[in-house]
């Protein structure tokens, strides 16, 4: 049996999340006034208390959804008495969930990360602004077919590409608007459950995100990245990764390709990974996860009851 800590990514994000940790443990609280310092900003009273809408902004969200991520691995570190390493056989992250399982594998400092994700959403913010462009997700197709369809929807002036596999019969994709459109009508003539568009301000993990990619990759060469101390499954080659250096390359490509999430939690179970451990907010990668490999466990901890069934999981 192997364990495998995984983190959400964006649109996770809720009032109120991390607060009944921020509340109970001391750890939690560290790892919140660690994010508002490196951040010289209460994104801590903003996630407890303040407006969705300017939590849901890239920029608060990405490294806000972080903060709850470490925040239950430093928890559980401190209830067990041990680190990352003794509990889980590897991590992985969804998109900006990467970042985190960078941290809780010890690569990157949490000031560190939480610098990279205010920037990356900057970043995302503005190459949005610069090409204009949207995301739809697609339930109830193939993979092939949406990459087919992708294909058929796109032209020399307007793109369409795979964004996230996140799991059989739900791939969401990105790209330009007119292109985005066409597909959503292709995908709804091809039989598919449901073709929507998504409420998002750019077209993530596209080519549309070149400037963004050119931009952490300046911020990526000032930033010393440590090897992790267990393998950490990349978004973009579905496989462990430990180098220093191609992590950090990975990070850059990581933002205009695709999220291959169903290949990453195969991955995961052919490693011998049964129990998947989602921490942080929201239950999203732990329903994507039984999708995937049904017969695998998967529990979320991102509240004080969810630490308590963490824990009484690993005694």
């Amino acid at each position: 049996m192997a364990t495998a800590f995984i983190f959400p990514g964006q649109g996770s994000q809720t009032i109120g999340m991390g607060k009944d940790l921020y509340n109970n443990f001391k750890e939690a609280k560290a790892v919140f006034q660690e994010v508002d310092d490196a951040l010289n900003q209460s994104l801590s009273r903003l996630m407890f208390e303040g407006d969705i809408a300017e939590l849901t902004q890239t920029e608060n969200a990405q490294p806000a959804i972080m903060a709850v991520s470490l925040a239950v691995v430093r928890v559980l570190e401190g209830e067990l008495g041990k680190s990352v390493s003794d509990l889980a056989d590897c991590v992985a992250g969804h998109s900006l969930g990467e970042y985190s399982a960078l941290c809780a594998a010890g690569a990157l400092g949490i000031s560190d990360t939480a610098r990279l994700l205010r920037a990356r959403g900057l970043a995302m913010k503005e190459a949005g602004d610069k090409h204009p462009g949207g995301m739809a997700a697609i339930l109830g197709l193939d993979m092939a077919t949406v990459n087919l369809i992708t294909k058929e929807a796109s032209t020399k002036t307007g793109l369409c590409v795979l964004a996230n596999d996140n799991c059989p019969g739900q791939v969401v994709i990105s790209g330009d608007l007119e292109a985005i459109n066409r597909a959503v009508q292709k995908a709804s003539d091809k039989g598919a459950r449901k073709a929507l568009k998504l409420p998002v301000s750019g077209a993530f993990h596209s080519p549309l995100m070149k400037s963004a990619s050119e931009k952490m990759r300046s911020i990526l060469e000032g930033i010393s990245i440590n090897r992790p101390q267990i393998p950490v499954v990349a978004n973009i080659t579905a496989e462990y990764e430990q180098d220093p250096f191609k992590i950090k390359e990975l990070l850059i490509s990581q933002v205009t390709g695709s999220v291959r999430w169903t290949e990453s939690v195969q991955y995961m179970a052919s490693k011998g990974v049964t129990d998947f451990i989602e921490c942080g907010n929201g239950r999203v990668l732990s329903g994507l996860v039984k999708r995937i490999v049904p017969e695998a466990r998967a529990i979320n901890l991102s509240d004080c009851a969810g630490i308590t069934e963490g824990i009484s999981i690993f005694k």
